[in-house]
């Protein structure tokens, strides 16, 4: 990690909280100051701790324009040279495709560390301002020191889930040497999480309220709530089968932080319902901004500016233009239940997905529901979510047959599984001949896990109790499911259960980053990650066949990211087991 860090202000849109992507840190910025003059006025040292939301991840084609689900069983990349599937689903973790995922996201990690352990270091060298009052100088010091002692603690959690536990960095090192060439011992998991938990017990504090977070002049901004969010989430992930024995964290522990965020929070948060159907209620809970779309679903996201067609460009079906890109696979689709809230299939493994004979699950006779018209009478998410063979889409009917629009002959991006993607991707951009823009916000965690994470956690402590079932309910029956959880026959053991919350919370976040993690922590990746891919085939007369899209490759040692090969070099860590 030898790189010449240059410290900068970026002015962030003043306090909107406003991010746009970019690696900054590299650049000569015409607005450059070295860290003693950074920090020697209040505005630059607000302004440069500002810049750490930045370092915020958004996930729409980050992987060398493809998206980490498409690393997993939910879709397959069309674009030929796509990251994902150049490297993960080829095996190949050295794959030059993926470095964005594999080797990026381990420097820029530390770089926004670095970043908050220099505003904790000179936060009170700073003079205070002359034409501030002591109270509102306080106020605005205890910000900075919250919020940059979230933001450590957050990328230190992003680092475990791809290399488990890393050296764990509190001080602000040289740019110019190799910067971690004194931090060569890896924590156990248990410092390592013991860490970051205590920075998410005691960094809410100081922290801007609620109201003043959604205030449109501080979008984006953290509120006590967000390290509540973040500790639910990975209170769930240690008390899962992968990390509970290392970690000692127990389902009872995970849902008890789902319920303390419900009873203290609840009041503000909860899920979107301002649609004018429950299909949009959905759709818009990933795409409606607090500030100007009264989400309050949202805890903690990315706050980016508009966009326009460039941006949805490479993941719009190529009758429209686009370029194919994240295509849904027909496992994703098998996971939709029937809109009564009946099972498709007979049987569902750990996984959440349905137990597959060749191509094909087992039909559950019962719910109705045939592969001649399977998009039809389906959970209204699998419309909202995916673009399918007939689906009205920008005043134009997607079609799929082979050489028809969508699926033209001789076209490299034409969907490889018979899908297109339409979560994220805001229908309004395609208006006035593609004119149109609207807010695409990458969500981090928003209520409907919350409520998913008490569900699962409170199965596994007490079974499928009715609590249980309720809590699932108000988030199924938020997106139009008709019938209820407890009336269900086929759920009524914990082991039913859990593979039925496992499958709900892959199609309620499919798209946002939560399935290349689930999978991870209920030990079931192998699973799920080396299935082949599903795909469908439609002929002229409207006939459907199932087939294989794409075979996948995941080993065990898969679990872990390979440390990147120069860390090991220069600072001679200790790489993951297999690498």
């Amino acid at each position: 990690m030898k790189k010449s860090i240059i410290i900068a202000t970026m002015a962030l849109a003043a306090l909107t909280g406003v991010t746009s992507c970019g690696d900054f840190l590299d650049k000569e910025p015409s607005n450059e100051l070295t860290k003693e003059k950074t920090f020697s006025g209040w505005k630059t040292a607000q302004q440069f701790h500002w810049d750490t939301y930045n370092f915020l991840l958004h996930g729409a084609l980050r992987v060398n324009n493809s998206w980490l689900d498409a690393a997993t069983d939910l879709a397959e990349c069309a674009i030929p040279t796509g990251g994902t599937r150049t490297s993960f689903n080829i095996g190949n973790y050295y794959g030059g495709g993926g470095a964005a995922e594999f080797t990026s996201v381990w420097e820029s990690r530390y770089r926004g560390i670095r970043k908050c352990n220099m505003t904790l270091e000179m936060v009170d060298s700073v003079p205070k301002p002359v034409d501030e009052t002591e109270e509102l100088y306080q106020s605005e010091r205890a910000q900075l020191i919250s919020e940059a002692r979230f933001f450590r603690a957050y990328f230190y959690w992003e680092l475990f889930l791809r290399y488990g536990p890393v050296p764990i960095v509190k001080e602000v090192l040289d740019p110019n040497g190799d910067l971690l060439s004194a931090y060569t011992t890896r924590p156990s998991v248990r410092e390592y999480i013991s860490f970051i938990l205590t920075e998410l017990n005691e960094c809410g504090e100081g922290m801007l309220s609620y109201e003043e977070s959604t205030d449109a002049s501080r979008a984006g901004r953290l509120n006590p709530a967000v390290p509540a969010a973040l500790k639910s989430r990975i209170l769930l992930y240690l008390a899962s089968p992968r990390y509970a024995s290392e970690t000692g964290v127990t389902w009872q522990q995970a849902a008890e932080a789902a319920r303390e965020f419900i009873e203290t929070y609840g009041g503000n948060y909860g899920l979107y319902t301002k649609g004018d159907t429950n299909e949009q209620n959905y759709y818009y809970a990933t795409v409606r901004t607090p500030y100007t779309g009264e989400n309050n679903e949202i805890i903690f996201y990315r706050n980016d500016p508009t966009i326009g067609w460039g941006g949805i460009q490479n993941d719009t079906p190529i009758g429209e233009g686009g370029n194919g890109g994240n295509c849904p696979s027909q496992n994703l689709i098998d996971m939709y239940d029937m809109a009564d809230g009946s099972s498709p299939f007979t049987n569902y493994d750990v996984t959440g997905a349905p137990v597959y004979n060749g191509v094909n699950p087992t039909v559950n006779e019962a719910s109705g529901y045939t592969d001649a018209s399977m998009w039809y009478n389906r959970d209204p998410r699998l419309a909202a979510t995916v673009l399918y063979h007939g689906s009205l889409w920008n005043n134009r009917t997607i079609d799929v047959v082979a050489g028809h629009a969508d699926n033209m002959t001789g076209n490299a991006n034409a969907t490889p599984t018979g899908y297109y993607m339409r979560k994220y991707i805001p229908e309004t951009i395609l208006a006035s001949n593609h004119g149109g823009t609207a807010y695409r916000l990458w969500t981090i965690i928003r209520y409907a896990e919350i409520l998913l994470n008490y569900a699962e956690a409170l199965n596994e402590v007490e079974g499928p109790t009715q609590q249980v079932c309720d809590l699932l309910d108000q988030v199924r029956h938020r997106a139009g499911i008709t019938g209820n959880v407890a009336d269900r026959s086929d759920l009524k053991t914990k082991e039913a259960m859990r593979n039925f919350i496992h499958k709900e919370r892959t199609v309620e976040f499919a798209f946002e980053e939560h399935r290349p993690w689930d999978v991870r922590r209920w030990n079931c990746a192998k699973e799920a990650l080396s299935r082949p891919i599903y795909g469908i085939n439609v002929a002229a007369n409207g006939t459907i066949t199932r087939k294989v899209a794409q075979q996948r490759v995941f080993e065990d040692r898969m679990y872990l990211y390979p440390i990147p090969e120069a860390e090991v070099w220069k600072a001679n860590i200790e790489n993951n087991p297999g690498w």
